[in-house]
């Protein structure tokens, strides 16, 4: 009221300013930034606001006090404050369950590439045991016993059939395959997931074995006409065994059904099919209820 009447009883001609510029804070809101006038009219105005001050007593007005606003909440506070309000505290636990390892079962006609393709997950990807499987196969060109199999005797082998150390046996052209049950044993106590490599016939045996628990792959040439290229190829085999071979091979592809997933293993496109698989090993592990395995 002091500043009004200040204002009021002098002309415009006294005042270097417009009063409505001065009160436009009060006007506009204690958030509005102040507007100053120029340095030569603050000086102006200073001498003639000390003057009217003498005048009415050296009172001069007191602007109001800002509004106290309380301080924000840290984020521990807020929390404490939800935690305190429900009756119980926030776990750092995973949402999500836990993954469990996962057998794999891979299988195909032969001269698919089901060797080339395991050999590149093992590259590419940790956490995976490839179960090497015992044979009384002749050991071919190139294969290292212990890794690509276990070369044993027939004797050998019917010995460990007897002792029941194999979870899945076939005679395949001649010859018997096995998979030794406690590599799988020792390498899922470690976290590792399993790889099983297997013929159809041992795929069928080892789905009436583990059931859904184990996860069935078929892995197929791009064509008819490619896999029999491949087969060829190889050069492995008399023509005679080479046409068992290949009239085996036309009638496992009508298998494929019975898997939970195909891969097409094409050729030149190795790194293709391994992605795959890998896509389907992350989205196995995702699963809300996860496959358990008991060997």
């Amino acid at each position: 009221m002091l500043l009004r009447s200040l204002f009021s009883s002098l002309s415009r001609s006294q005042l270097p300013f417009s009063p409505s510029l001065f009160l436009r804070r009060s006007i506009a809101g204690p958030t509005s930034p102040w507007i100053f006038p120029s340095c030569r009219q603050t000086a102006r105005f200073g001498s003639v606001f000390r003057a009217s001050s003498a005048a009415t007593g050296g009172d001069s007005p007191r602007p109001p006090d800002p509004p106290i606003v309380p301080p924000t909440p840290s984020k521990a506070e807020t929390v404490n404050g939800i935690e305190a309000a429900l009756g119980s505290t926030f776990s750092s636990d995973p949402l999500s369950p836990p993954s469990s390892p996962l057998i794999l079962v891979i299988s195909g006609p032969s001269g698919v590439g089901k060797d080339a393709v395991i050999k590149r997950l093992q590259e590419v990807r940790e956490g995976i045991h490839f179960v090497v499987t015992a044979t009384s196969r002749a050991q071919r060109p190139g294969e290292v016993d212990g890794k690509d199999y276990f070369f044993v005797t027939k004797e050998k082998f019917l010995s460990m059939v007897q002792r029941n150390e194999l979870l899945e046996y076939a005679l395949v052209y001649g010859d018997y395959k096995g998979i030794p049950k406690q590599q799988i044993r020792e390498y899922m106590a470690k976290g590792f997931d399993i790889v099983l490599r297997v013929d159809i016939q041992g795929a069928s045996t080892l789905r009436s074995i583990l059931g859904k628990s184990a996860v069935f792959i078929f892995l197929v040439a791009e064509s008819e006409a490619a896999l029999v290229n491949r087969l060829i190829a190889r050069d492995t085999e008399s023509p005679e065994m080479l046409f068992v071979r290949i009239a085996t091979a036309r009638e496992e592809v009508k298998h494929m059904k019975k898997f939970d997933y195909v891969v097409v293993n094409a050729e030149g496109k190795l790194d293709g099919a391994v992605k795959l698989v890998e896509s389907i090993i992350d989205a196995e592990k995702a699963r809300v209820s996860q496959r358990r395995v008991e060997i």
